[in-house]
């Protein structure tokens, strides 16, 4: 008896330790899937966004959804490439004689074909499989939501099968548009900022880190008008052939001449005047 209790103790720890490892994998596979599907925010009522999250572009037809109001949600499932219904949207959908109607189909419904596109508001990963719940704009001012499941089957560890059956039904849209009503108008998230819009002419704003353009070189500087040519006129002193022709190479003295010679040139003065050039 007292091994039987030693052994039913320690089941108890494995099976808690198993359920504690479990437990984590799941969180950490919704911690990945909610980062490749970013979640969308919105007010406690459903009735308008507070956060826009990633934009889904459905890939499948044949979504059930309903009216954000109604307290009951519709269960999608997505099985061998297409998405099904339960009971209860069945019976919505058929309005089956003589079957009394589902409770929620006092409140609007909608099916999402592929193409349209939705926002996911939560993932959650279970044993068997994993839910999303989506969350669409208002089409006729009617915001519309539903679950869809993804039930896990064979031997593939379960964050592999949730990521190969979303991204089945499922495309990320790129870039910011955050529209999710298959081609209306995006309207504009609770306490969301107006996108900054280009001055009127549609010209873009200079940004403020724009390098200066380049200082152009200085122009070259112009060109020196020729020196006028030196020349040697009658009369001139000798002041004024020295300045322009420089010392003379010779200087002669004959009688009242002084003769000062040049290499090309013979000046001949006569009271230090200029008389002669030769």
């Amino acid at each position: 008896m007292r091994a039987f209790k030693i052994f039913s103790f320690f089941g108890i720890l494995l099976a808690g330790a198993s359920f504690q490892a479990n437990a984590q994998d799941k969180a950490a596979i919704e911690q990945k899937l909610d980062s490749q599907y970013t979640l969308t925010k919105t007010t406690a009522d459903k009735s308008d966004i507070v956060t826009a999250g990633a934009v889904l572009v459905l890939k499948k037809d044949n979504l059930m959804t309903v009216d954000v109001t109604s307290s009951n949600m519709f269960q999608n499932t997505y099985r061998d490439g297409k998405i099904t219904q339960n009971t209860l949207g069945k019976i919505a959908r058929f309005h089956l004689p003589g079957v009394p109607a589902a409770p929620s189909s006092g409140a609007a419904q909608r099916t999402f074909e592929a193409g349209e596109k939705l926002w996911v508001t939560k993932i959650e990963v279970k044993d068997t499989g994993a839910d999303m719940e989506l969350y669409s704009d208002a089409i006729n001012d009617v915001r519309y939501r539903a679950v869809l499941n993804f039930p896990f089957k064979g031997s593939d560890p379960i964050g592999v099968q949730a990521a190969k059956m979303i991204a089945e039904v499922f495309d990320v849209q790129p870039g910011d548009d955050s529209g999710a009503n298959g081609g209306q108008q995006q309207q504009a998230p609770a306490g969301g900022g107006q996108a900054q819009r280009p001055p009127a002419g549609g010209t873009q704003p200079q940004q403020a880190d724009a390098p200066p353009a380049p200082i152009p070189p200085p122009p070259p500087p112009a060109d020196e008008p020729p020196a006028a040519p030196k020349t040697i006129s009658l009369g001139q002193t000798k002041d004024v052939v020295v300045a322009n022709f420089g010392q003379p190479g010779k200087i002669a003295k004959v009688g009242t001449k002084e003769i000062y010679y040049y290499p090309d040139l013979k000046v001949t003065f006569v009271n230090g005047k200029v008389t002669d050039v030769q």
